[in-house]
């Protein structure tokens, strides 16, 4: 095998990095922009992996290319065009908004750490954000999923990712990696607060619906802690919030092919509660950090539609933690705790090396 060439160095030259520890906070991606022809890498990409997709190569490679690369796209094209913004792809700007924020936070703590965001699928990639910050000097670095829960189909993907660049690397930088933090208490207090502030200016509606992203249901039986651990977060935010079992529902979304997924789905759920006579509910995605098009195209107004068809007469749906105080605070809880016994003390360029990593992290956001 060969190595991919190493940074430029001599004996006794300065370090380069602001720090030579960093966190890299991986997101799960996006399409360029809201085009069949942006949408067909990305879903290929997506959509190839075996993490998502756990069937033999030979057969899904059929049915990817023959079938559905050659529908899916235009399809996908127009939902992500429904909720676009003048920035870009919502999923890109929160995720690099709370890079920076993340950055902040951390270095208001006394700590210098360079912050970079990737995406496993889509730009920018994990293994340039990699490349990038080794060719600054770093030496140690945290991955940080945007994952609160734990799954193969999502972690696990991203390591996969990080591991693949690692194995092409001749001088690998210390590695840690996140893998949960479902039930960390500020991450929940994070979710309380949005729940409450939506409560405070929207009232509150007769059921708290908590959807997360589904998976296929072999996943459990086969050892993934999933579908547990969007349980337990479900229960501690209600148990915040003071709720009773009969006072919020956890269902799953974002189904996919004809296999069982985990159940209860999200969108049949809220027609059988308007059926029920369930007047009004309030929604909200807890697994998803930022919102994006499973949150506002999904949720927001496909979900809607369905349940004011069946019945119902309020439907609100409550926004990620995206910028929240909260959850900043949380993150940056989680960074550090993680990257507790690592050296964080900055080199005397720190400040302006920092500024222009922020800067680029800000560009790349609006690209």
């Amino acid at each position: 095998m060969t190595f991919a060439p190493e940074p430029t160095f001599s004996h006794g030259q300065p370090a380069k990095a602001a720090s030579a520890t960093a966190v890299l906070y991986c997101n799960l991606g996006t399409p360029d922009a809201p085009t069949a022809a942006a949408l067909r890498p990305y879903l290929a990409q997506f959509l190839s992996d075996h993490r998502v997709i756990e069937i033999p190569k030979a057969v899904w490679w059929l049915i990817l290319h023959g079938i559905i690369l050659r529908v899916r796209p235009k399809k996908s094209a127009a939902k992500y065009a429904s909720i676009w913004t003048a920035e870009g792809s919502p999923l890109k700007v929160w995720t690099a908004a709370q890079a920076v924020a993340l950055g902040g936070t951390l270095a208001a703590r006394g700590h210098h750490v360079a912050v970079s965001y990737a995406m496993r699928y889509g730009n920018p990639s994990i293994a340039s954000q990699l490349d990038a910050l080794k060719a600054d000097g770093v030496t140690r670095i945290l991955v940080l999923p945007a994952y609160p829960q734990y799954s193969g189909t999502s972690t696990a993907s991203v390591f996969d990712a990080v591991y693949s660049w690692a194995a092409k690397v001749r001088r690998l930088p210390e590695l840690r990696f996140v893998n949960n933090y479902h039930d960390h208490p500020g991450y929940i207090a994070a979710l309380a607060a949005r729940v409450r502030a939506h409560w405070a200016a929207q009232g509150r509606a007769d059921k708290l619906v908590m959807s997360f992203h589904g998976v296929p249901e072999r996943t459990l039986h086969l050892g993934d802690p999933y579908h547990c651990e969007c349980h337990k977060t479900g229960r501690l935010l209600a148990e915040q919030l003071g709720l009773t079992k009969e006072q919020y529902v956890v269902t799953f979304q974002s189904r996919f092919g004809k296999a069982k997924w985990l159940e209860p789905y999200t969108e049949p759920t809220l027609v059988a509660l308007a059926q029920a006579g369930t007047h009004s509910v309030d929604v909200m995605c807890p697994g998803f950090t930022g919102d994006c098009l499973e949150t506002l195209e999904e949720i927001s107004m496909e979900a809607r539609e369905a349940f004011l068809h069946a019945g119902g007469k309020s439907f609100s749906y409550i926004a990620c933690l995206n910028n929240s105080p909260e959850w900043l605070e949380a993150l940056g809880d989680i960074a550090e705790q993680h990257l507790s016994g690592w050296p964080t003390q900055a080199a005397p360029d720190a400040q302006a090396l920092a500024a222009s990593r922020t800067a680029a992290i800000t560009m790349g956001a609006t690209q």
